[in-house]
C-alpha cells in the first residue's frame, strides 16, 4: 500500500477533511445570512452570488468522488444531447438506489458548470440539517412535507418563484420520493397492484404529483426532462464512507432527453407519461444487468480543477492555525486545556459522521414504508 493509500484509510485524516468542510460550511453559511440583505435590492445579483457560495462548499465533497477515490462517471448518450448539457433549464429525472447517487449527479452538474445552481425537491427535515439544509435555504430549494395537501401551495410558489432564475438550473427530482430498499420495493409494488399499474423490478412506483406540478410551473422556463439511469459497475454498491477511504467505483449513467414539448400539458396524461419512463427505465437496468453497458455512445467529460484548488484553498485558510493551536495546547502541557480539546475533536468526529449517516441507505426515511396501508384505508 502506497503512502497516499494508507492516509486515505485513517481516521485523523478524515477528521481533518470533515473538520474543513464543516468550518467552512458555517463561514459560507454566515457569508449567506449576510447576503439576504441583497435581496430587496438586486435580487438576481443575491443569486448569483449565492450559487458561487454554494459551490465553494459542494463542491468539497465532489472534489472527494473525482480526486480522492478516484470514481469515474461515464455517460450513455448521444453527443447532442451532451453538447446541451448546462446550455438550458433542465428537470433531472434520477433513480434513487445508492447512497451517492446524488454525488454522481453533482459531479455532472459541476462538469458542466451548473453544480452551484442546481437545485431539488426536499423533504423538509433537511432545513434543519446544519450546513446541507441552511446552504438550500439561501439557495431557495423547494422544500416538502410529502403530503400533498399540505404541500400543494408551498410547492407550487416554490416552483413559480425560480421561474426568473438567473443561471442554468439542473431541476433534480428523485419521484419515487425514497431510497430503493426491498422493504419499499414490495409495498410500493403491492400499491401498483391495487392501482392496476404495471410492476416494476428494480424501482419504486414514481409518485406524479411532484413531477407533474413541475412541469406544469415551469413550463416556459424549463426547455427538456433528462431522464438519467445510474447504475455501478460489477455490481458495487457504493457509500460516502468507501469514497472517504479512497475507494474508486466506476458509474455509468444513462442519459435521454425529452424536449418539454413532448410532455402532455393535461396533468393525467403527464402522468401516465413517467409511468411509462419508470417502465422504460426498468428496462434500461435489465438491459445493463445483463450486458454490464447502457445503450448509447460512451462519454467521458473531463474533470475540472476547481473542485481541487477550492477545497486546497479551504486547506490553506483553516488548517494552518488549527496545527498552531493544537500544537500550543499539548506543549502547554495543561489537562485543563488538552482535556476540553480532546473533548471538542471527539464532538467534532461525531458530527461530521452524523452528517455522513444523512446518506446512508439504513438510515433513510421510513417514508413508503407506510404508503401501502395507508392507500388501502
Amino acid at each position: 500500500m502506497g503512502l497516499i493509500a494508507f492516509l486515505k484509510t485513517q481516521f485523523i485524516v478524515h477528521l481533518l477533511i470533515g473538520f474543513v468542510f464543516v468550518v467552512s460550511g458555517l463561514i459560507i453559511n454566515f457569508i449567506q445570512l449576510c447576503t439576504l440583505i441583497l435581496w430587496p435590492i438586486n435580487k438576481q445579483f443575491y443569486r448569483r452570488v449565492n450559487c458561487r457560495l454554494a459551490y465553494s462548499l459542494w463542491s468539497q465533497l465532489v472534489m472527494l468522488l473525482e480526486w480522492w477515490s478516484g470514481t469515474e462517471c461515464t455517460l450513455f448518450s448521444d453527443q447532442a444531447t451532451v453538447d446541451k448539457f448546462g446550455k438550458e433549464h433542465v428537470i433531472i429525472i434520477l433513480n434513487h438506489n445508492f447512497e451517492i447517487d446524488f454525488l454522481c449527479g453533482w459531479t455532472m452538474t459541476e462538469r458542466f458548470g451548473v453544480l452551484g445552481s442546481s437545485k431539488v425537491l426536499a423533504k423538509k427535515e433537511l432545513l434543519c440539517v446544519p450546513l446541507i439544509g441552511w446552504t438550500w435555504y439561501f439557495l431557495e430549494i423547494v422544500f416538502c412535507k410529502r403530503k400533498w395537501e399540505e404541500d400543494r401551495d408551498t410547492v407550487i410558489a416554490g416552483l413559480k418563484q425560480l421561474a426568473d432564475y438567473p443561471e442554468y438550473m439542473w431541476f433534480l427530482l428523485y419521484c419515487e420520493g425514497t431510497r430503493f430498499t426491498e422493504t419499499k420495493h414490495r409495498i410500493s409494488m403491492e400499491v401498483a397492484e391495487s392501482k392496476g399499474l404495471p410492476k416494476l423490478k428494480y424501482h419504486l412506483l414514481p409518485r406524479t404529483k411532484g413531477f407533474t406540478t413541475a412541469v406544469q410551473c415551469l413550463r416556459g422556463t424549463v426547455s427538456a426532462v433528462y431522464d438519467v439511469t445510474l447504475n455501478f459497475r460489477g455490481n458495487k454498491n457504493p457509500s460516502l464512507l468507501g469514497i472517504l477511504y479512497g475507494k474508486k467505483y466506476e458509474a455509468d449513467m444513462c442519459v435521454r432527453r425529452f424536449p418539454l414539448e413532448d410532455i402532455p400539458l393535461d396533468e393525467k396524461e403527464a402522468a401516465n407519461w413517467l409511468h411509462k419512463l419508470y417502465q422504460e427505465k426498468d428496462a434500461l437496468q435489465e438491459k445493463y444487468n445483463q450486458e454490464g453497458v447502457f445503450p448509447g455512445q460512451q462519454i467521458k467529460p473531463p474533470r475540472r480543477p476547481w473542485t481541487l484548488l477550492n477545497f486546497l484553498f479551504w486547506v490553506t485558510i483553516l488548517l494552518s492555525p488549527l496545527f498552531k493551536f493544537g500544537f500550543g495546547i499539548f506543549a502547554s502541557g495543561s489537562p485543563l486545556l488538552i482535556v476540553p480539546f480532546l473533548t471538542i475533536v471527539g464532538a467534532a468526529s461525531f458530527g461530521v459522521r452524523r452528517l455522513i449517516g444523512v446518506t446512508e441507505i439504513e438510515k433513510g426515511s421510513s417514508y413508503g414504508n407506510q404508503e401501502f396501508k395507508k392507500k388501502m384505508k
